[in-house]
């Protein structure tokens, strides 16, 4: 019978034992690697996916309050990407009062992912405010206000009611617009007052008049006290005009209660150029979309050639506060291009009275519309 034969290998007594060639990692590596991990993800979900922002003031009341924490989906319109790569996470626009959380040494031209929806009338928009020249597009304050015309409509504004091609849109349930509340000079019930939410006791320059910003339902029941002669809305009338609105020029005498018409630029469409109509795109020609613009002798060049006609590059938006007349608006500082969005306003995630220093539970995970 063979004997079995198995080879003799000899033994390196200095070689490292099976398994343990690999050295093992040290807890904070793992650590520091799981949260390397952990921010990426987090970044990226806050770019692309959602991202929560607080309310800071009442230009959205009552839809939005002060205190509100929102979550803003970017999933509706398409995530945007980034613009300036080179920021401190989580710190928007400014470390402290002399130093900036951003460098502007890479900045990348503006791109989209694709969305499952396009801006409609009457979302409630998150979007980077188009005053703030002075900062890139991304780093600018975060404004919210309502969308209330898309690109190519006709917006207006006649007796404080807003009209889309030559349409009334209604208002929202609880939007707030300021009133004349006429009194008997007797005092206005503090807990009745308070029953509706109001808060601001602004006195007008006559004895027993006020000056309230309220919702129709609010105005409907104050109407109704004993003491109060009359509500209604304080407007300013047809032709009275604003020097503080946008554009800012003689030709247009508008104010918040009575504004446009004006046609809201859309990608692809043209202007006939005009001298008159100038002051409306005259930011979208030579900010938002880069030209170099002149006017001489009532004839516009545009990139130093004679235009009798411009087409724009983007879509553009006008936006509204619901609280319509201590909003900051496009009726301020016109347009908001399609580069500054920055998403749609979904969910209440959780409210907080500041002033009273307690939770208003009622609006927990309230849906947003």
């Amino acid at each position: 019978m063979a004997e079995s034969y198995e080879p003799h290998v000899p033994v390196n007594p200095s070689a490292p034992e099976a398994g343990k060639g690999k050295k093992k990692k040290s807890r904070l590596r793992e650590w520091s690697e799981a949260l390397f991990f952990a921010f990426i993800g987090v970044m990226i979900f806050r770019t692309f996916f959602f991202e929560a922002f607080t309310i800071p003031s009442s230009s959205m009341e009552k839809s939005l309050l002060k205190g509100d924490y929102i979550l803003v989906s970017k999933l509706h319109y398409g995530g945007r990407t980034p613009m300036t790569l080179l920021s401190v996470p989580f710190f928007h626009q400014q470390l402290s009062e002399k130093l900036h959380s951003f460098l502007t040494w890479i900045e990348l031209p503006y791109r989209r992912l694709p969305g499952f929806s396009k801006v409609r009338i009457n979302d409630i928009v998150v979007f980077n405010t188009p005053q703030e020249d002075e900062f890139p597009v991304d780093q600018r304050t975060y404004y919210i206000k309502r969308c209330l015309a898309t690109p190519g409509d006709i917006f207006e504004i006649r007796d404080a009611g807003v009209w889309v091609n030559h349409q009334l849109i209604a208002l929202p349930e609880e939007s707030e617009t300021e009133y004349i509340v006429k009194t008997d000079s007797s005092a206005l019930p503090a807990e009745k007052l308070k029953a509706l939410h109001i808060t601001d006791l602004n006195s007008a320059p006559v004895p027993g008049h006020y000056l309230f910003e309220l919702t129709r339902t609010a105005a409907d029941s104050l109407q109704c006290w004993n003491n109060v002669l009359s509500v209604a809305p304080n407007a300013p009338k047809k032709g009275q005009k604003d020097e503080s609105l946008f554009p800012n020029a003689k030709a247009f005498s508008w104010n918040l209660d009575h504004y446009g018409p004006l046609r809201i630029p859309a990608k692809g469409m043209t202007w006939k150029v005009s001298a008159d109509s100038l002051p409306l795109y005259e930011k979208i020609i030579r900010v938002y979309e880069h030209n170099d613009l002149e006017v001489r002798h009532d004839s516009v060049f545009i990139n130093h050639a004679y235009a009798q006609s411009y087409t724009f590059q983007m879509n553009y938006y006008f936006m509204l506060g619901d609280n319509r007349h201590y909003s900051l608006d496009s009726r301020y500082w016109g347009f908001v291009p399609e580069d500054h969005l920055v998403g749609k306003a979904v969910l209440i995630l959780a409210s907080v009275d500041k002033e009273n220093k307690s939770w208003r539970w009622d609006r927990l995970f309230r849906k947003i519309k």
